[in-house]
């Protein structure tokens, strides 16, 4: 990756891509190349110009990863209407592990890989916490 950098955007149905910052940076640390885009938060702006205006802040060797809340949301719909062309990846269904894999990956794997590894894991961590409680005091009760 010569002369390349891997940015990120988080964009979001309102301040969700500011609340996943927040975490983010208490998490982790700060990032650097993070751009939110929250929609229909500042009547003022519209999603196609604050889209426009991050999309002008990547070059045309940098990797831009794409989180979206909503598969199928107009969020992802615009962003797909302007981001499909090489080096953007778009991850729709966002949740906080999946960001922080990513963002935490290292930056010579390739990027495929990374998204493909981050989505596993953070499907191993959407757990439904009674019923896994609930079942290992079924295990404990039967030994």
């Amino acid at each position: 990756m010569d002369n390349s950098t891997r940015k990120f955007l988080i964009a979001t149905h309102g301040t969700l891509a500011a609340g996943i910052k927040s975490s983010l940076d208490i998490i982790i640390g700060s990032v650097e190349h993070v751009f939110l885009l929250q929609a229909y938060v500042d009547e003022q702006m519209s999603v196609e110009t604050e889209l426009q205006n991050i999309m002008e802040q990547i070059g045309e060797n940098d990797e831009l990863i794409v989180f979206t809340d909503i598969l199928g949301g107009s969020i992802t719909n615009q962003i797909l209407q302007h981001c499909l062309r090489l080096n953007v990846y778009v991850v729709s269904g966002v949740n906080l592990p999946v960001v922080i894999d990513v963002m935490l990956a290292d930056a010579d794997t390739a990027i495929e890989e990374v998204i493909s590894g981050a989505i596993e894991n953070a499907k191993e961590q959407m757990v439904f916490v009674n019923k896994l409680l609930s079942g290992q005091n079924e295990e404990t009760a039967n030994d």
